[in-house]
């Protein structure tokens, strides 16, 4: 049995934690267990349910009451940070999540059952379904576009933050690229900004929705395109959707159709272009 004990980062980062080990244990027929799982884990039902996936600090009672969820978070960030339960971790041969990235062993091949594992609630997914639909009546190609920004204004020293008007100049070179077809835009960001901002292009978001970070994530994943700064975010909408991606490296950046890939793993396109470890 496998034992992930540790917590990176925010959602998407645990999702990548995950993956590897649920791959495995789906192809060798094993059992794992998840010892702090994110916050968003109740959006993830047959993550939750899964019957080789075990959760053994999942106490619904507490983490409803009070202010049981950022005890929670904070006890994680405690543990999981901790020098003397790295230690305890290692001898008792748990395992670090973060760091089975690179086993790319079973992901394609269990690739069905990870997108039935990895899918949402119904209800997220109807709403993400009906926002696609009603994009695709007006468009032969929907671009699905990841606008991050907030903690990318220092993050690599702010290499991959752009302004929304970048923003803009990238959604019309995309325009240009396919300037046969009907191109509409899907808009994920968690910024509040009038869509009028990208004038001349067709643009749909959601406004505050509850469980709105895995809406705008898995409604990017049924886009037929999808563009963002380097993330852990639009790498697995890319990955669990199989929509081709293109991540946006600097301002002047142009495309091309071939600057489009899938996301296999967390180091590869399909393309066999490798991404760096930022």
């Amino acid at each position: 049995m496998r034992i992930i004990c540790d917590a990176p980062g925010q959602t998407c980062n645990r999702l990548w934690t995950y993956v590897a080990s649920v791959a495995l244990c789906i192809a060798e027929h094993k059992k794992m267990v998840i010892l702090f799982y994110d916050w968003t884990i109740e959006d993830f039902p047959n993550l939750l349910h899964c019957p080789f996936i075990y959760f053994p600090l999942w106490h619904k009672w507490y983490l409803e009451r009070g202010n049981g969820w950022n005890n929670y978070k904070g006890l994680t960030w405690k543990i999981t940070h901790n020098r003397t339960w790295d230690y305890i971790f290692k001898i008792l041969g748990f395992t670090k999540g973060w760091h089975t990235r690179t086993d790319t062993r079973y992901l394609q091949q269990t690739m069905p059952k990870l997108k039935q594992i990895f899918r949402p609630k119904e209800e997220i997914m109807q709403k993400a379904e009906f926002m696609i639909s009603l994009l695709r009546k007006e468009s032969d190609m929907v671009v699905g576009v990841h606008i991050r920004r907030g903690d990318y204004a220092t993050w690599n020293e702010g290499r991959f933050f752009y302004e929304l008007e970048d923003y803009h100049k990238f959604m019309i070179r995309i325009k240009e690229l396919y300037n046969n077809l009907r191109i509409s835009f899907y808009i994920c960001s968690n910024e509040d900004f009038n869509l009028t901002l990208f004038s001349g292009c067709n643009c749909q978001r959601f406004g505050e929705e509850p469980s709105g970070a895995i809406l705008d994530l898995y409604t990017l994943s049924l886009c037929d395109r999808i563009i963002g700064p380097f993330s852990s975010y639009s790498r697995w909408a890319s990955f669990i959707g199989e929509v081709p991606l293109c991540f946006l490296e600097k301002k002047e950046q142009q495309f091309t159709k071939e600057s489009f890939s899938k996301i296999v793993d967390f180091f590869h396109f399909e393309n066999g272009k490798e991404i760096l470890d930022w």
